[in-house]
């Protein structure tokens, strides 16, 4: 696997957020979203085995497997169930654009599957079958930016419901934080709204 990076940190998004978490960032994506915050990602990184990556995981109990988008390496399947097979809870982030029906459908992976809205420019990308794939062990989220992307998202979930837990974050992480969650709060979706805690704590730093 082509690997950007391995680091140890806590879950700064979503529903484990604040948990001590092992991050495999992975080399590549196909989408390319206007507000992306991890574009160093793209390219370069280091051809890692799946047992080399085993190892630099070492004793944490989560793993967060990411990128770029994971789901476009070739090894991806053997690192999930190496994992699985080591005991430890995964968080695959995945952008919403690729199939993911071999993802292996075990308790311990939770499927973090991006829906991208308007101002990311990737909208016409998603994969709506991706939908049927989600359980309640995983999650769903939008990144809003403007009034656009917020009537976008609450329109999404109308036409297309989902019986996974739904996730509101800013795009930046913390930008606009009280807009969007008076804006679920007057419109009663039923969504979480989280900020990214990483960047509560460090700020746009790499590596955390």
């Amino acid at each position: 696997m082509k690997i950007c990076e391995i680091f140890k940190s806590i879950q700064g998004e979503g529903l484990t957020m604040g948990v001590p978490t092992v991050f495999v960032r992975a080399v590549g994506c196909n989408l390319r979203c206007s507000w992306c915050d991890t574009m160093y990602s793209m390219t370069g990184g280091t051809d890692m085995t799946v047992p080399e990556i085993m190892d630099a995981v070492g004793g944490c109990r989560t793993v967060c497997v990411t990128g770029g988008e994971p789901m476009l390496q070739e090894d991806i399947g053997e690192l999930l169930d190496a994992l699985i097979s080591a005991g430890k809870k995964v968080v695959l982030e995945t952008n919403g654009s690729i199939d993911l029906s071999t993802v292996p459908k075990d308790p311990l992976i939770m499927i973090s599957m991006d829906i991208k809205c308007p101002s990311s420019g990737m909208t016409d990308h998603m994969l709506a079958s991706n939908l049927s794939l989600l359980s309640r062990k995983d999650q769903l989220k939008f990144i809003i930016k403007d009034q656009a992307d917020y009537d976008f998202a609450v329109s999404y979930l109308k036409e297309h419901p989902v019986d996974t837990n739904v996730i509101f974050g800013p795009v930046g992480g913390t930008d606009k934080l009280e807009w969007l969650v008076e804006s679920v709060l007057r419109d009663d979706v039923d969504a979480r709204v989280l900020p990214q805690l990483h960047k509560i704590i460090w700020g746009d730093k790499k590596g955390v």
